[in-house]
């Protein structure tokens, strides 16, 4: 009984020094939704995305080395820049451009980064998205790699090369999050799912390229989205059904298994 009441106290002190810890980067996450970097669509968005309680899940640390892959418009590099100023490490990839030439040049967004190299991706007649040397990315020991609604972006080809490279990206015990609409089970491809995927199936991909699963989180699960629409159609546009998917590189890993 003695025992047992000893490893519930230390899971609460535990749980209370992770709380602690997250609370300086908190802080920097709140100050950073409030800018005037953000525009107001931008903030409009905060209620649905829930970055800060996305970040926390993550685990994301105010000095972390951080890749971001794929930031489109760079809605959470405004966010994710400012806290990673001082003590970390921003880096965008794949397809960046856009945060290179109208975000990293603002004031006090000049240390993120872009790392292109050849990475880059690119539609074939018509077909999702596949990628052309992913693996010339010159990128270490990174503690996370974070992507937001692209893994649907890619067929079989492309997804593998990318959980491959994050893989090598990553130091071990480094954290790789994930975020897509989601798709059905084992449901056909077809137009209305053509921008969602099926987290079961991201799962396995994600873990065949050697990671372990730790945790998903419903923070994103919309009950009123019954998957059957394509994500920009007006009854679901900014209230799909989103996946959040943890993965960790193991301690012991040394490469990607091919």
């Amino acid at each position: 009984m003695k025992q047992f009441i000893s490893a519930i106290f230390f899971c609460l002190v535990s749980a209370t020094a992770l709380a602690d810890d997250f609370a300086a980067t908190r802080a920097k996450l709140e100050a950073a939704m409030n800018s005037d970097i953000r525009t107001k669509k931008e903030k409009l968005r905060d209620a649905n995305r829930k970055p800060i309680e996305t970040l926390e899940f993550f685990g994301l640390r105010d000095d972390m080395k951080l890749v971001e892959l794929i930031p489109g418009a760079g809605w959470y590099t405004k966010i994710l820049v400012p806290v990673l100023h001082e003590k970390g490490e921003y880096i965008a990839s794949m397809n960046a451009n856009r945060v290179k030439d109208q975000i990293l040049s603002l004031p006090g967004f000049e240390r993120g980064k872009v790392v292109e190299e050849e990475a880059r991706y690119w539609r074939a007649n018509g077909d999702p998205f596949l990628t052309t040397d992913i693996k010339t990315l010159n990128i270490e020991n990174a503690d996370m790699v974070l992507t937001f609604r692209n893994y649907s972006n890619f067929n079989e080809i492309g997804r593998k090369d990318i959980n491959e490279e994050v893989f090598v990206i990553l130091k071990p015990g480094g954290i790789y999050g994930v975020v897509n609409h989601t798709s059905r089970h084992m449901e056909p491809s077809s137009h209305n799912n053509s921008r969602r995927f099926d987290p079961v199936q991201a799962i396995k991909e994600i873990i065949d390229a050697g990671f372990e699963f730790v945790a998903y989180s419903d923070l994103h699960y919309r009950p009123e989205d019954d998957l059957t629409k394509e994500v920009g159609h007006k009854q679901v546009t900014g209230r799909t059904d989103r996946w959040t998917l943890k993965f960790r590189k193991p301690l012991t890993a040394a490469k990607s298994p091919q």
